[in-house]
């Protein structure tokens, strides 16, 4: 704690300072001048003492300690109204420094490389960094309160020192154990906390899933309630056992040290009595030593008790501290070489890409793709086959284990990410579906854009939701979000409308649309692809990731993947003169489920009578 706490203390200052000096040069002076104030009473309690006990006439001593007696009025004035003025500081800080370390937080985890977040340990550190901002908060709090105690208790040890120097090393002694005994149980809670987070953190998911509003249906109709509540059950008890524990463990440790506290205190005042009996000490200085002991044991233990809260809670400030450093060396690049402003083609030149401690087997391995500028080349393939990954990587997501990707003649893992971001719009059947307006829903695909109407109105209709905002109860205006109030649910099909339009919005010059119409009908799913191929003659460049064969026969190109390799390319027509070709195999496949007896067979290219046998 004392090589550590300093340290941090000192990361928390700065923190206070980004948020508002002002503040904090009020909590600092306030905090000085009340320990003044309060040594200051204290020798004048003193002196208090000295003029009653001393001899004469009971109106003669309080005349003379009269004086006295106004300075200890005044300085508790003093403390007063400096603990007002630096409770009012501390209360104007806490918020500030909360948003600041939020914000130090956020900022950070906004930016750094997709691979980080998806790494194991890095999301651990997320899990715990995140109560970084509210204990940097707290901490102000416990600084303010820290900075108080021990300003008191060198005012009372002060006095003591001055009265007596052998009761200053008592004082302390009578405080050691109280310490050891708050740090160490400090320390278990945290590393308690450090074990079982993520543990923690699942069991509040199971906790969500029951009130979660995509769930509800679910949990219904499949009576899974029980299932989540007895697993809820199970892990609860699992915390409650380590809660336990740690109970025990306190209460043992708080028992030790309560005994060494009695001995020590004991000895303290018989101390103090054997300077009486023996003379070395006078009866009023005797009285103050006794107020002086009591003030400053007190402030000895709050500051012990403080101390004690400020370590545990600057143990967490001190994992965001480790999460920023840690993101700081995994951020997306801010710089690079400039993109061409129209490339006449992008190029997987030998890519191969494993993600890091998921599998052993590489997603893309030694795969040559090329994306000529204005066309529409299809990725296909079985599910795990390394379409999505391929797509990932032309985006920027990620960065190729070996090979390059090239922007004509700029190697993209060289390139300025933003302006590769900005070059790309992604459509994914996963996308995000944002609990705001169906406005900021479509607009925030271009946020830089302003949300102008009919550019909205442009892009809705393209991807057929402008049904779908004419229906809505308060139009472009309307909250997407159930559980709201105002808020309104949609389809999965209209959803997907929505996040088409918002890919159209973004105007990129290259779509990459990945199984783009899984929740449409086939009427809106064919007026998307006819949309798609119209991009295409408008110089847009799409790669159109999908498992639907039929949409892509007017592709320029076709690449077919299995288990992260091209084993195949060319046109429709190409790919389907070979026998034993998997995308011939993978389209008969399909098309027989379209087929019905009595139906007459399409004759497909180059192959009339054959597949016209294979479809049967």
């Amino acid at each position: 704690m004392i090589t550590r706490t300093p340290r941090l203390i000192a990361a928390a200052v700065r923190l206070a300072h980004r948020a508002d000096p002002t503040a904090l040069r009020q909590v600092a002076v306030a905090e000085l001048a009340g320990g003044i104030a309060q040594a200051v009473g204290l020798v004048a309690v003193n002196q208090v003492l000295v003029h009653l006990l001393g001899s004469g006439g009971t109106s003669e001593k309080l005349a003379a300690a009269l004086p006295a007696f106004a300075a200890v009025a005044f300085a508790a004035l003093i403390v007063a109204l400096m603990k007002s003025a630096s409770t009012a500081g501390t209360g104007q800080l806490e918020p500030k420094v909360f948003r600041v370390a939020t914000e130090q937080y956020l900022q950070r985890v906004a930016r750094v490389e997709l691979a980080a977040v998806e790494d194991e340990e890095f999301h651990k550190l997320l899990d715990s960094a995140q109560w970084g901002a509210e204990s940097a908060r707290r901490m102000i709090k416990f600084c303010t309160s820290v900075t108080a105690s021990a300003i008191s208790l060198i005012a009372a040890a002060g006095v003591l020192t001055v009265l007596h120097p052998a009761l200053l090393p008592l004082l302390a002694l009578m405080t050691l154990p109280s310490a050891w005994s708050s740090l160490t149980i400090a320390r278990r809670r945290y590393l308690s906390f450090h074990t079982w987070v993520q543990h923690a953190r699942a069991g509040r998911l199971l906790s969500t899933l029951l009130i979660d509003a995509q769930a509800a249906p679910e949990v219904r109709v499949h009576n899974i309630g029980a299932f989540l509540l007895r697993h809820f059950r199970t892990m609860a008890e699992t915390g409650e056992q380590e809660q336990t524990r740690l109970a025990r463990l306190a209460a043992r440790t708080g028992l030790i040290a309560s005994g060494w506290t009695g001995l020590a205190s004991s000895a303290t005042y018989a101390t103090l009595g054997l300077l009486l009996w023996s003379g070395t000490m006078d009866l009023a200085v005797a009285g103050t030593a006794v107020i002086a002991i009591r003030t400053g044991s007190a402030n000895l233990e709050s500051l012990v008790v403080q101390l004690n809260y400020l370590y545990e809670e600057s143990l967490f400030v001190a994992d965001l501290e480790r999460l920023c450093k840690e993101a700081d060396a995994r951020l997306i690049p801010e710089t690079g070489k400039p993109l061409p402003a129209n490339p006449s083609a992008i190029r997987f030149e030998n890519v191969s890409f494993t993600y890091p401690g998921v599998a052993e087997r590489p997603a893309l391995d030694s795969v040559n793709v090329t994306i000529p500028s204005g066309r529409i080349i299809a990725i296909v393939g079985n599910n795990g086959s390394g379409k999505s990954t391929l797509a990932k990587l032309l985006c920027g997501l990620y960065v190729p284990d070996s090979g390059r990707i090239t922007w004509d003649d700029v190697d993209a893992a060289e390139a300025d990410r933003a302006q590769l971001f900005d070059r790309v719009a992604v459509v994914a059947q996963d996308f995000y579906r944002w609990p705001f307006t169906a406005r900021i829903n479509v607009a925030i695909g271009r946020p830089d854009a302003p949300h102008d109407e009919p550019l909205l109105d442009a892009a809705a209709e393209y991807a057929g939701a402008d049904e779908t905002i004419s229906s809505l109860p308060r139009g472009w205006d309307t909250l997407l979000a159930r559980g709201y109030k105002g808020g309104h649910q949609i389809s999965g099909g209209q959803w997907q409308r929505i996040g088409i339009a918002r890919a159209r919005h973004r105007n990129a010059r290259v779509l990459v649309v990945d199984e783009p119409t899984s929740a449409l009908d086939a009427e809106a799913e064919q007026r998307v692809f006819d949309q798609i191929r119209r991009l295409a003659a408008e110089g847009q460049t799409v790669v159109l990731i999908t498992h639907r064969l039929h949409s892509v026969r007017h592709t320029d190109e076709i690449y077919v993947m299995e288990q992260g390799r091209i084993i195949e390319r060319g046109t429709f027509d190409e790919l389907m003169r070979p026998q034993e070709g998997a995308f011939r195999r993978m389209y008969l496949t399909q098309s027989r489920q379209y087929h019905f007896e009595g139906e007459e067979s399409v004759s497909l290219p180059g192959q009339p009578e054959q597949a016209e046998q294979g479809a049967r």
